[in-house]
C-alpha cells in the first residue's frame, strides 16, 4: 500500500516549499503558532452497514450432532411401570437430509429391551432380554432464531436391519407387534431428546462472535508507514432462517465503525457483550461502508520526519536541508513547520485548508499562506520567499491526486472478500464498488479523511470443527 494519500500530498507541499525557497538570510526567527487546546479527539464517524447472507450447510448440522450425539441416547430402567424396560444407542452416524424445507434425520439403533409378559397367577410369567438393531426417520421443523438451531421432530418410521424376535420353547416367535407399540410410546420422547441434543449442539452464536472478534484484531496494511485497519462491531442484525437445497439460510447485517490509523498498533474495541442483536424481518442486501482514516499530527509528523530528514534542496546558490516536519490544527487550520538549515535557518509556517476536487479526484490547499509572523520574518530576511507570485506558484502546484489511493483502498480489501477465512468453516466473499472520497475533517489531535463504497459480501458457514 502507498503512503496515505494525506501524507503524499502534505509531501508535495513541502517540496515545492522548499524548491521554491533561497535566502540570504542565515537566520529565521518566526513567532510559533501555538496548537489548538488538548481536549480529546472528538469527530463525526458514518456508521457502516455490511448485509452478510448466511448459508449453514446441513453438512455441518450433522457433524456438529454427530459429535455431540453419542453412545446412550435413552434409558428407561424401570420394569414395573410398563413391564419394560429400554435402553437406545445410537450406532452409526446420524444423517439429515432436506425434503420441502422439512429435515429428515436417519438415526441407527441398537436397543436393548427386557420384558416381561405372562400373569402373575400362580407366578405364570417371565422375562426375556431382547437385542434389536434398526433406522429411526425423524422429520424435523428447524428453526434458527438468534444464531441458535432448534427443531421440531417427530419420528415418521422404523426400518428394522432385522424383524425383532424371541425364541420361545425352542421357537422363534417374532414380537414386531409388541416392541412397535412400545416404541410408539416412546416416539414423543426419543423426538425430544433428538430436538434437545440439536438445540445443544447448534448454537452457532459463539461461532460468530468468535468471527467477529477475529476480524476486530486490527491489522497492519503497510509497516513503514503504521498504518492499521481496525472494524467496530456495534449492532447485528438476523433474520429467521430458511431451509432449502441442503442449507440453512438466513440473512444477517452487521452495523459498525471502520477506522484506519496511522501510528502504534490500535487497542481492539470489540466487546462480545456490548454488541447488541437483533431479530428483523427483512434485511438490505447491499453492503454500505463509510472508512474514516484517522492520522494523527504526531504520527503524520513522525513519518514525514523520517521520509526528508536530511534531504537537500536547493535553488542557485542558496539550498536548505529539512531537518524536522511537524503538523498540529489550529483555529480549524493545518499548521505545517519545517525546520530548515543552510541558506535558511529556522522554522518557517504555512497554513491552509485541505480540500478535495471531485471532478479531477485531487487534494489541493484552499487559501494556503504563510502564517502572519512567518511572512514578516520573510519580508526582512527572505523577501523573495514571501512575494505573492511564489506563494501562488505553490498553491497552484500543490495539487495531489488520489485516483490510485481510492484503488488500492478497494484493492487492499479485496484479499478479504475472496475466500477469506477468519476461522476455520468460515469463509467470506463478496465484491466492492471503487471508493468515493466524502470530506477531510481536522481535529485537535489528527487528520481525518471520509471514504465510502457500496457492494455485496455472502459468508458461508461449511466445515466447522
Amino acid at each position: 500500500m502507498k503512503p496515505f494519500f494525506i501524507f503524499a500530498l502534505l509531501s508535495v507541499l513541502i517540496v515545492l516549499c522548499l524548491t521554491a525557497c533561497s535566502s540570504a538570510s542565515p537566520k529565521i526567527e518566526a513567532i510559533k503558532p501555538l496548537p489548538s487546546d488538548n481536549t480529546p479527539m472528538v469527530y463525526t464517524n458514518k456508521t457502516s452497514f455490511i448485509s452478510l447472507p448466511v448459508e449453514i450447510t446441513l453438512k455441518d448440522i450433522e457433524k456438529q450432532l454427530n459429535k455431540n450425539l453419542k453412545g446412550l441416547i435413552y434409558n428407561d430402567s424401570i420394569l414395573k411401570d410398563d413391564n419394560c424396560e429400554l435402553k437406545i444407542w445410537k450406532s452409526d452416524p446420524i444423517t439429515l437430509e432436506e425434503e420441502n424445507g422439512v429435515i429428515l434425520s436417519k438415526l441407527p439403533l441398537k436397543i436393548w429391551t427386557r420384558i416381561k409378559y405372562g400373569t402373575d397367577f400362580l407366578g405364570l410369567n417371565d422375562t426375556r432380554e431382547i437385542y434389536l438393531d434398526g433406522v429411526l426417520t425423524l422429520k424435523s421443523k428447524a428453526h434458527l432464531t438468534n444464531w441458535k438451531l432448534t427443531t421440531t421432530s417427530a419420528i415418521d418410521d422404523f426400518e428394522w436391519n432385522e424383524s425383532p424376535a424371541i425364541v420361545i420353547a425352542g421357537k422363534k416367535i417374532p414380537i414386531t407387534y409388541i416392541i412397535n407399540p412400545t416404541l410408539s410410546y416412546f416416539k414423543k420422547t426419543i423426538a425430544q431428546q433428538i430436538d434437545k441434543a440439536i438445540d445443544e449442539t447448534c448454537d452457532f452464536k459463539p461461532h460468530v462472535f468468535d468471527a467477529l472478534d477475529k476480524i476486530s484484531e486490527p491489522f497492519l496494511v503497510h509497516e513503514a508507514y503504521e498504518t492499521w485497519f481496525t472494524v467496530i462491531p456495534v449492532e447485528l442484525y438476523v433474520t429467521e432462517a430458511r431451509l432449502k437445497d441442503k442449507q440453512i439460510t438466513l440473512d444477517m447485517g452487521l452495523k459498525c465503525n471502520l477506522q484506519t490509523m496511522i501510528g502504534q498498533k490500535p487497542m481492539k474495541q470489540f466487546d462480545r457483550n456490548s454488541v447488541i442483536l437483533k431479530p428483523v424481518s427483512k434485511m438490505p442486501d447491499k453492503v454500505s461502508l463509510a472508512l474514516a482514516g484517522v492520522s494523527t499530527y504526531e504520527s503524520a509528523s513522525k513519518v514525514l520526519t523520517k521520509n526528508f530528514k536530511g534531504q537537500e534542496f536547493s535553488s542557485g546558490k542558496r539550498k536548505v536541508v529539512v531537518q524536522k516536519v511537524d503538523l498540529w490544527e489550529k483555529d480549524n487550520k493545518l499548521i505545517i513547520s519545517l525546520s530548515l538549515t543552510g541558506s535558511i535557518t529556522g522554522d518557517i509556517y504555512l497554513t491552509g485548508y485541505p480540500s478535495y476536487n471531485s471532478a479531477t479526484q485531487e487534494i489541493y490547499f484552499d487559501q494556503l499562506d504563510y502564517i502572519l509572523s512567518t511572512k514578516s520574518v520573510l519580508l526582512k530576511s527572505a523577501n523573495w520567499l514571501a512575494q505573492s507570485t511564489i506563494l501562488r506558484k505553490i498553491q497552484e502546484n500543490c495539487r495531489y491526486s488520489i485516483k490510485e489511493n481510492l484503488e488500492e483502498g478497494k484493492q487492499n480489501l479485496s484479499p478479504y472478500l475472496n475466500n477469506y477465512s477468519p476461522m476455520s468453516g468460515i469463509y467470506v466473499n463478496g465484491n466492492l464498488n471503487d471508493f468515493e472520497f466524502e470530506k477531510i475533517e481536522l481535529t485537535n489531535k489528527a487528520i481525518i479523511a471520509f471514504l465510502s463504497t457500496t457492494g455485496k459480501i455472502r459468508i458461508k458457514i461449511d466445515g466447522l470443527d
